[in-house]
């Protein structure tokens, strides 16, 4: 990945019917896709569209996040959250959304769910996919939007 972009994770009541439309909005295919996941990388806008199947989710959407392109970019961002006093926390090699992950979590006011994540993919997990379940992370549950996927332990101020 060469820049950063935005990233949108949306909970959708039907995978299948999501996936057809944002193929058709953006004109590409999925860049990844599981049972109940699927994952576009659109170059224009340069947007990480993520669908979770979660159809009792009270809001559509589930979490925002920046991908970046190293692992160094995101403890960048860790130090500029931690001289800012912004509450945060950092998760390295996490599993999460069929992907190996470094990432850090911030605090974030008036943002369903509370908090941004900024992130680069390490790898692609492919641990549960012989199951054909989706992870952990992304299962859908009833709680599934009281917390973001794969937003982790709370955080503690730092």
């Amino acid at each position: 990945m060469q820049t950063s972009r935005i990233q949108l994770a949306l909970n959708v009541s039907d995978i299948e019917a999501a996936v057809r439309f944002y193929t058709d909005l953006f004109g590409v295919e999925p860049a990844k896709q599981r049972a109940g996941y699927a994952n576009f990388e659109i170059a224009e806008p340069p947007l990480k569209l993520v669908l979770f199947e979660h159809p009792g989710a009270t809001s559509a959407l589930n979490h925002l996040g920046v991908e970046v392109g190293s692992t160094t970019e995101v403890v960048a961002a860790a130090e500029r959250f931690a001289a800012a006093g912004l509450s945060h926390r950092m998760m390295e090699s996490d599993r999460c959304c069929h992907a190996v992950q470094d990432k850090v979590w911030v605090d974030a006011p008036d943002v369903p769910l509370g908090g941004w994540e900024v992130y680069t993919v390490l790898a692609d997990d492919t641990a549960d996919d012989a199951a054909s379940a989706p992870s952990q992370c992304c299962a859908s549950n009833s709680s599934a939007d009281a917390t973001p996927c794969c937003a982790g332990p709370s955080p503690t101020a730092s």
